[in-house]
C-alpha cells in the first residue's frame, strides 16, 4: 500500500525552507500577514468579535500571546488564534482562495502569530509557517473541487488545515506528529455554507478552524494520535465532503505548484472576492459613460464560475459581502468601490439602493470561462439606448494578477485606526512587515503594533 496522504503532507510541512520558496511566495506570505492583521483591526469593532473576546477573557488560562487590538491582552494560544482570526474574518476584509473563497491565510497567518508569539519565533520562521500552511491547505482545497461548497460544507473545513499546518511548523513537530495533527485537524472541524452566508456563524467558523488546527498541533506535540489514514479511507475525510480530482495524485504538486502563486486573492476592497470584479466592472462602465444613476436604464452581470447568487436587498456587513448586485450598484452608482462601502452610510445610500431592481444576474455557458478566475462581465443600458460591457477576468489582489506592495499598503493605512494603532506604528509595523524575514523575534512587531 502507498504511503498515507497525512503522511505525505507532513513531510512538506517538516522538510520545506524558505530558502527554496519562490521569492513572490515569500513577498504574498508577508503581504497575507499584513492584510491579515489589517482586516482584523477593522474586526475588532464588530460584536461578533467583542463577544469572543470577553468570551476568551472570562475563560482566563495561560498568558501566552496576544488578542489582537483592544487592549493588546494576553491568553493561551489557541484562544488568541481563535480570536485573531473571527476578528480578521469578521470584517470580510481578509484573503480567499480564489477558487471557492477558502480563507486559508487567515487561519494560517492567526496560528503563526500565536504560536510563534508564544515561542520567540523569527519573522522568518513566521512567513515561512504561513506560506507551509496555506500550500497544505491549498493542495487538500485542489483535491476537493467539485466539492465542498456544493455538499453544504463552508470552506473553514479545508482553512484549518493552514493553521495546523502553521502551528506543527512552529512547534517543531517530527514528520509522524505533524500527520497525526492533520489527521485530528481533518476530524475535528465542521461548519455549513449555508449558515456562514446569513449570519455571525461565518467568522465563527473561522475563529474555530484557526482554534482546531492549533489545538490539533499542541495534541499531537505531546504524543497523542489519529487514524492517520484519515484522509483516503472508507467514509474519510476526502469521501464524506467529496471532490472530483485524485487527491494521491494532486499532493505530488507540493513544493511545484504553489497555489499561493495561482488561486491567493487579498482583497483590496470589502466583501467577498467572487464579486470585487463585479464592482470594478461596474465602476469602468460607469466612468467611460460619464453615467449618472439617473442614466442607467438597467445593469446585468456574469460570474462565469461562481454559481452561488447572493441576496438581492442587503441591508448590513453580511448581506453586502455575499450581494453581487450591491457590488453592481455601488460600482455603477460610484464609479468605484472601496473601503467605505463597507460601512452603514454607502449601504443605506438611497443612489445605490435605487439601482437594485435594476440589477439583474445573467447565467450562461461562457465561451472562454476557463481564463476567469473569480471573474466578471457587466453589461449596462442608458435611457438614451447605448450599451457599456466591460469585463474583469481577476479581481484587484489576485496573485495571478500580481499584488503590488502599494496595494496592500493602502489597506493596511485605511484599516489599521480601527484597531487603535497611531500613525507611528503604522508606519514602523508595516516596515517590519515588508523586511520581516530579517526580523530576529516576532515579538517587536507585535511591541510594535501594540505602540510599545
Amino acid at each position: 500500500m502507498s504511503e498515507y496522504l497525512s503522511l505525505r503532507y507532513a513531510s512538506f510541512i517538516t522538510e520545506s525552507n524558505i530558502e527554496h520558496m519562490p521569492p513572490d511566495a515569500v513577498d504574498y506570505g508577508k503581504m497575507l500577514l499584513a492584510s491579515t492583521l489589517a482586516s482584523a483591526a477593522l474586526g475588532s469593532t464588530l460584536d461578533s468579535s467583542k463577544l469572543i473576546r470577553s468570551l476568551e477573557l472570562s475563560r482566563g488560562g495561560a498568558s501566552e500571546s496576544s488578542a489582537w487590538f483592544g487592549k493588546w491582552e494576553h491568553l493561551p494560544v489557541v484562544a488568541s488564534a481563535r480570536l485573531n482570526a473571527l476578528m480578521s474574518d469578521a470584517a470580510a476584509s481578509d484573503d480567499s482562495d480564489l477558487r471557492n473563497i477558502v480563507h486559508s491565510g487567515t487561519q494560517a497567518c492567526a496560528a503563526a502569530m500565536a504560536v510563534g508569539e508564544a515561542r520567540g519565533a523569527s519573522g522568518a520562521e513566521i512567513v515561512e509557517a504561513i506560506i507551509v500552511g496555506y500550500e497544505i491547505a491549498g493542495n487538500i482545497n485542489t483535491a476537493m473541487i467539485g466539492g465542498l461548497q456544493r455538499k453544504g460544507f463552508h470552506g473553514c473545513v479545508v482553512a484549518t488545515f493552514a493553521a495546523a499546518a502553521a502551528a506543527a511548523r512552529l512547534l517543531n513537530l517530527s514528520r509522524d506528529a505533524a500527520a497525526h495533527a492533520l489527521s485530528l485537524a481533518a476530524t475535528s472541524m465542521g461548519g455549513l455554507h449555508a449558515a456562514a452566508a446569513t449570519s455571525l456563524a461565518r467568522e465563527y467558523h473561522a475563529g474555530n478552524a484557526a482554534m482546531m488546527g492549533v489545538y490539533s498541533a499542541q495534541a499531537a506535540g505531546l504524543g497523542y494520535e489519529a487514524e492517520l489514514g484519515t484522509f483516503e479511507m472508507k467514509r474519510g475525510f476526502f469521501e464524506t465532503l467529496g471532490g472530483e480530482h485524485d487527491a494521491s495524485a494532486v499532493i505530488d504538486q507540493l513544493g511545484s505548484k504553489w497555489s499561493i502563486l495561482t488561486e491567493l486573492g487579498i482583497k483590496m476592497v470589502p466583501g467577498g472576492s467572487p464579486f470585487h470584479a463585479v464592482a470594478e466592472a461596474a465602476a469602468l462602465a460607469a466612468r467611460e459613460g460619464e453615467l449618472d444613476v439617473t442614466d442607467i436604464h438597467h445593469i446585468s452581470f456574469t460570474l462565469p464560475d461562481y454559481p452561488f447568487p447572493g441576496p438581492k436587498n442587503p441591508t448590513d456587513l453580511i448581506g453586502i459581502a455575499h450581494s453581487p448586485f450591491y457590488f453592481a450598484a455601488a460600482g455603477a452608482a460610484d464609479q468605484d468601490y472601496s473601503w467605505p462601502h463597507a460601512f452603514p452610510e454607502k449601504i443605506s445610500d438611497p443612489r445605490i439602493r435605487s439601482l437594485f431592481d435594476r440589477v439583474t444576474r445573467v447565467d450562461y455557458d461562457v465561451p472562454d470561462k476557463n481564463l476567469y478566475k473569480s471573474g466578471a462581465i457587466v453589461k449596462i443600458e442608458t435611457n438614451d439606448g447605448r450599451v457599456i460591457e466591460r469585463s474583469i477576468r481577476f479581481p484587484k489582489g489576485a496573485a495571478v494578477r500580481g499584488i503590488e506592495w502599494d496595494q496592500v499598503e493602502s489597506k493596511y493605512r485605511a484599516l489599521m485606526p480601527y484597531g487603535g494603532a497611531n500613525v507611528d506604528a503604522i508606519d514602523r509595523s508595516f516596515q517590519l512587515i515588508r523586511g520581516l524575514t530579517a526580523l530576529d523575534d516576532i515579538k517587536v512587531l507585535v511591541d510594535t503594533l501594540n505602540n510599545e
